[in-house]
């Protein structure tokens, strides 16, 4: 497979727009003021459509691809809303295969988070679905569709949701960092031809060799000396882990999927997002008046050029300020370590797995069986599927969730409608860990997640590298 650097490395690539309607994302951190207005004014709504698009993916000499969007738009619109305030999301599918919509990281009503199979039924092409919806949370989510989405969230079906803490952060910008990667054909056509292919479902997903920052190639952003920037980052790729710099800044992580973390500067002013992961960033603008610094993506262990940090001929101040800024934490119930509801869950399989077998629609298959099926992967020696049960757990209870990956791959491992803390790593505890809703969990290791099960209902637990999803890598618990 081409590497991702490949067209970015092409002559004529550079500052280009990637698709009509992303430029508000890149210009403005905000939605417009009339349509922030309105939604102040009674229960926010918006109307999001699924749909196919045609654009030119690559730039204006390649050919025009045919990807899917909400409202004509990569990434979709911005849904922002203040914390706890209820919000309702009319979906309207204007594709030719059902879908849905889930809140990424929200911890919402069982009913309202889009699992089909599970928390509701598939959206049909030409049907609507209202999502009503509380967010107790404050901070950096985002939506995409939980149906086929190995290839919907890959067509560009995703957006940010953002709610926002009752107490502004002191801050002068903001700036919204939406990456994914795009696998393109030489000509610079979205490679449709590889969704569902059997070497990315057996190996470590879907990797692409073109990445996007706002649904554009190189993005510019504008700055002046002296500010500070709070930047919230989501990685939307399919399965690709990346790793973020900002080099000649300083830079202070300030929350984790939403949650926030004690203020940390990073090392390397470095932050990496494993697939559905977000961050955010407290960014110190010193740089020299009329300078362009530069956004690297550097998982490979090359520097590979993201967006362009342009600062103005005239500062805002000499330095941006000193003092430390740190969010309130938002309201989760502190698990129990020492005791709780144990799971295992063991995933096994995939390319160079010690697998052989496993039962799959209620009967022992062997792996060549399976891999007919484009099945790989399992949950304790099952194919994992929605309808695969990790047992039940009282309301209020403590979980302690061990996975012991024993794969070759690493995996991004996402719990619906809770937030955890790990407790442990390979047996030993841990302490201080931030809290998450999705963690990598390493090839060979094993880690104990803690969570509390306050949110009743049926909540899946899957890897989002979304083609092991789709090929085995899923599974629920319920709370009662």
């Amino acid at each position: 497979m081409k590497d991702i650097r490949m067209i970015q490395r092409s002559p004529g690539t550079t500052r280009r727009r990637f698709l009509t309607g992303a430029g508000a994302l890149a210009a403005s951190a905000a939605l417009p003021a009339p349509l922030r207005a309105a939604a102040r004014a009674g229960i926010p709504h918006w109307d999001l459509s699924p749909g196919p698009i045609s654009r030119q993916l690559a730039g204006p000499e390649y050919g025009e691809s045919t990807l899917w969007a909400y409202n004509a738009s990569i990434p979709g619109p911005i849904i922002r809303v203040d914390q706890g305030q209820p919000f309702r999301v009319r979906l309207t599918n204007g594709l030719s295969q059902a879908t849905t919509l889930h809140c990424h990281g929200l911890r919402l009503r069982n009913a309202m988070d889009g699992v089909p199979g599970l928390t509701q039924s598939p959206t049909a092409p030409g049907e609507t679905f209202d999502y009503e919806i509380t967010a107790p949370d404050a901070g950096t989510f985002w939506y995409h569709p939980h149906y086929q989405s190995s290839e919907q969230v890959a067509r560009g079906l995703y957006g940010l949701l953002i709610v926002d803490e009752r107490d502004p952060l002191p801050v002068d910008r903001e700036i919204l960092l939406v990456v994914d990667d795009w696998r393109v054909t030489p000509q610079g056509l979205l490679d449709t031809d590889s969704f569902g292919s059997l070497g990315d479902r057996s190996h470590g997903g879907r990797f692409g060799n073109m990445l996007t920052v706002n649904g554009e190639i190189r993005p510019r952003f504008q700055l002046r000396r002296g500010e500070r920037a709070r930047v919230r980052m989501c990685n939307t790729a399919n399965a690709r882990p990346m790793t973020f710099a900002f080099p000649g800044h300083d830079v202070t992580l300030l929350a984790l999927d939403g949650q926030p973390v004690a203020p940390e500067e990073l090392l390397g002013a470095e932050i990496a997002l494993a697939p559905g992961q977000r961050a955010d960033l407290l960014l110190d603008c010193n740089g020299p008046d009329g300078s362009s610094a530069q956004i690297h993506e550097v998982s490979t262990g090359q520097a590979m050029l993201a967006a362009h940090l342009d600062y103005a001929d005239t500062p805002l101040r000499e330095r941006a300020p000193t003092s430390k800024l740190a969010l309130p934490a938002n309201p989760l119930p502190e698990p129990n370590p020492l005791d709780g509801h144990v799971i295992d869950l063991v995933m096994e399989g995939g390319a160079m797995g010690g697998m052989r077998q496993a039962r799959y629609q209620g009967q022992m298959q062997s792996m060549r069986a399976l891999a007919d099926a484009g099945q790989f992967w399992a949950f304790n020696g099952e194919i994992g599927t929605l309808g695969t049960s990790l047992g039940t757990v009282a309301l209020g209870r403590t979980v302690h969730l061990t996975i012991h990956n024993d794969t070759a791959f690493a995996h991004a491992m996402h719990l619906h409608g809770h937030h955890f803390r790990v407790i442990a790593r390979n047996g030993q505890s841990v302490r201080a860990e931030p809290w998450r809703d999705t963690e990598l969990v390493p090839r060979g290791e094993r880690l104990t997640l803690a969570f509390v099960a306050d949110n009743p209902g049926k909540w899946a637990l899957h890897c989002h590298m979304l083609e092991h999803a789709a090929s085995g890598m899923m599974a629920h618990f319920e709370v009662v």
